[in-house]
């Protein structure tokens, strides 16, 4: 955790348009379109400079009329931004305005040290970068790659595979930003900030992506009276362990002997029961099998498992494209999760007919048709409710 220089931290007032003032009672209600305001964070004195650390910042769409009777936190993942959430790069509305339209507010942060919510290495550490070769290969050119069973079915990319010079890509690859190389930094500064904006726009449906998996979880730990429902679109995984696609007959491998996230799907403790005190207290098996030919074997706690009481409180769902390399490893968390009480969800878009879907899919050529099946679960799994005052 980042250390305080200063003798006391002073909580950053919220800025933004159409909003009530941060001292105001009660949870905030939109009273405009769109608007923006920071949560959490503190000023931070060193060497006679006083900075803010820790704020996040959160932008939000609204209909006219909320009809659904609890908001979305949409949550992005390594080296990206909200707007993700925002707009498609071949210039279509994104998620943002699908769930607004579908009657939601709908409110879009950009992590902790990340894009609008500023940091540099002198506060937060290291930044990392991802190359271009990154994403081509694994998240929007897949099917040229082959690096793993699923890849030869994307065909939802707009324009074509997403490669240097296809147009999309291009303001795909523009949109990436550096990020604290840290991975447990990201966990100890999110999760507090997403709890922060829980605590004032009230209750809330969770959605992450990927990387922002891990916040989800351990906010609904933390918090599950804060998480109606935690939609885990590919979150950050497999369990444990990290591994690396090679392609071929023998197409993956795991990286290294330490564990990635050592308490299975999160690097921050979760409240196991019985209670563990630290990462040792789990120990990790890995499967004889794996669940299919284009699966991973799974990396469990040794049986008997211990629970997650808190996360079995508040309804998943994990979501998984047809093309992406998440459907080589997303069985495997849920199974984590099954094993220790909390029995998330499955949405598998192919099994419902939206196919060739690669990791990216809030920005592909059918991102509404794959939104409109998460408001699909929302509304089947904690109700549509009627219209909010």
């Amino acid at each position: 955790m980042l250390k305080t220089a200063a003798a006391g931290a002073l909580t950053l007032f919220c800025l933004g348009v159409g909003f009530a003032r941060a001292e105001d009672a009660g949870p905030f209600r939109p009273t405009q379109p769109a608007g923006y305001f920071f949560v959490g964070g503190r000023y931070e004195t060193t060497n006679s400079k006083t900075t803010a650390l820790g704020q996040m910042f959160v932008e939000y769409r609204a209909p006219s009329r909320i009809t659904q009777p609890y908001p979305v936190v949409m949550v992005h993942g390594t080296a990206q931004t909200g707007t993700n959430f925002l707009g498609t790069p071949d210039g279509r509305p994104g998620w943002a305005d699908r769930f607004a339209a579908k009657g939601f507010a709908v409110y879009v942060v950009d992590q902790v040290g990340r894009g609008r919510s500023g940091g540099d290495a002198e506060t937060y550490g290291p930044y990392a970068r991802l190359p271009m070769e990154d994403l081509e290969t694994v998240f929007t050119g897949q099917e040229r790659s082959a690096l793993y069973p699923q890849a030869k079915l994307h065909t939802q990319w707009p324009g074509g595979p997403g490669l240097r010079g296809n147009a999309a890509f291009d303001q795909f690859y523009r949109s990436q930003v550096p990020y604290i190389a840290s991975a447990l930094k990201s966990e100890e500064l999110v999760d507090p900030a997403l709890i922060a904006l829980l605590e004032k726009i009230g209750p809330a449906v969770v959605l992450t992506h990927s990387q922002a998996g891990v916040f989800g979880w351990a906010v609904s730990d933390q918090r599950p009276d804060l998480v109606k429902a935690h939609v885990a679109v590919e979150p950050n995984g497999p369990t444990f362990f990290d591994i690396k696609f090679k392609g071929g007959a023998e197409w993956y491998e795991r990286v290294g002997d330490a564990r990635a996230r050592p308490y299975g799907i999160t690097r921050v403790p979760l409240q196991f029961e019985p209670p563990v005190s630290g990462p040792a207290d789990l120990t990790v098996v890995q499967a004889e099998h794996a669940s299919g030919p284009d699966r991973i074997r799974c990396w469990l706690q040794a049986e008997p498992a211990r629970a997650l009481p808190n996360l079995a409180k508040v309804p998943a769902v994990i979501v998984t494209a047809e093309a992406s390399f998440r459907a080589t490893m997303d069985d495997c968390t849920a199974a984590f999760l099954t094993q220790a009480g909390a029995k998330p969800d499955r949405l598998a878009l192919a099994e419902h007919g939206i196919r060739g879907n690669g990791h990216m899919m809030m920005l592909e050529s059918n991102s509404d048709q794959v939104a409109d099946a998460i408001v699909g679960w929302i509304e089947t799994r904690i109700g549509a409710g009627q219209p909010r005052p």
